[in-house]
Formats: structure tokens, sequence, C-alpha cells
């Protein structure tokens, strides 16, 4: 009798152990979808360095200004929070990181001045930096020891978005105009209810 119970009991577990494991691919292939919103945003604005040349009269060193603004927010901040991050996991940061993208790309859009750029470009910069460190740490955590297969399907994202961001420029943004940038903003927005979803999954553990 006592056998019969135990085994009763521990049917149930496998079940469990399926329904989380699954829970969890989702949230790998959610964080992996945002990774590639957030590309696209970066490859987006060195894409669209000829348009901008053409429409504000820039100079070579003001180009690579635009660039030297992006990549200090985007890179060098980026291990900063990640040490932050490290020490105090702050998984909702993250929406917070893909809205600053998404009004980094509505100053892009709509820029009167060369110095509004440099704002737009590292408003865009700010938010790759807070998303990279903790949606890695999500992606890994979610993994369940399958750190490898994790790790790579968060950067098919990232490489498809740079992949697409230029595309979506030349099909996009050069026969609208520059005000289309902000039509991507769609994008961000889906990705800021995604992120907020994948926050709460990480802060109920």
């Amino acid at each position: 009798m006592t056998d019969t119970t135990a085994t009763a009991v521990a049917t149930p577990a496998p079940a469990s152990h399926a329904s989380a494991q699954a829970t969890a691919f989702t949230v790998i292939l959610a964080v992996s979808f945002c990774h590639c919103v957030n590309d696209i945003m970066q490859s987006l604005l060195s894409a669209i360095y000829p348009l901008l040349k053409e429409n504000y009269g820039l100079d070579f060193w003001q180009i690579g200004l635009l660039t030297f603004t992006f990549q200090v927010t985007a890179s060098l901040l980026q291990p900063v929070i990640g040490m932050i991050t490290d020490k105090r996991p702050m998984p909702y940061s993250l929406p917070w990181g893909m809205a600053s993208s998404l009004v980094g790309l509505v100053v892009l859009a709509h820029a009167g001045h060369y110095w509004l750029l440099l704002i737009g470009a590292s408003l865009i910069g700010i938010g790759s930096a807070i998303f990279h460190p903790e949606s890695s740490r999500i992606a890994r955590f979610a993994s369940g020891g399958r750190f490898g297969l994790a790790q790579s399907l968060f950067q098919v994202g990232g490489n498809f978005g740079q992949a697409m961001g230029p595309l979506l420029a030349a099909f996009i943004v050069v026969p609208f105009g520059q005000t289309s940038i902000s039509w991507f903003a769609v994008g961000s927005l889906i990705g800021i209810v995604v992120l907020w979803q994948v926050g709460g999954w990480y802060s109920r553990l």
C-alpha cells in the first residue's frame, strides 16, 4: 500500500519538470527575439550614415563622432552595468533599456540639429548597454544547464538583427526618408512588453 501511494505521489513530477523546461525555453526565445530587435536598432544607425551625411551636410569627423558616441555608451558602459547587476540583478531594467532605444529612434527620426543626432545615438547605445548583461544572464539562468544552446540561441537573435538592420534601412528608410526611422519604434514597443514579461518571470524565481 505504501509503495503504491509513493508511486502515485511521484507521478506528477515529470509533467511539472517538462512544463518548467518549456517555460524556460520560451524565455530563451523571448530574450533572443529582443536581442534581434535591439541589434536591428544598433545596425540601423550605421546603415543610415549616408542619408544623415546628405541631410545634414556632415563631414567624416562628424560621422566618426556619431560612431564614437554610440560605441562609448553601448560598449564601455556595458561592463559597468554588468558589474552593478552582478551585485544586484535588475530584470525589470530590460524594458527600460528598450525604452531608451525607442526614444533614441524617435530623436534620430525627427532631429533638427546635429547635436540631437548625438543624443539619439547615445540613447540607443545606453539601451543596448542595459540590455546585454541582464538578458545574457537570464538566458543562462533559463538554460537548465544547457549553457551552450541557450547562449547560441541568444546570439542568433543578435546576429539576425545585425543582418536585418541594413536591409530594413534600404527598403524602408531610404525610400520613405529619415522620419520613417520612428516606424521601428513599433518593434521596440513589442520588445518592451516581452521584456516586462521576462522580468516578471525572473523576479518570481
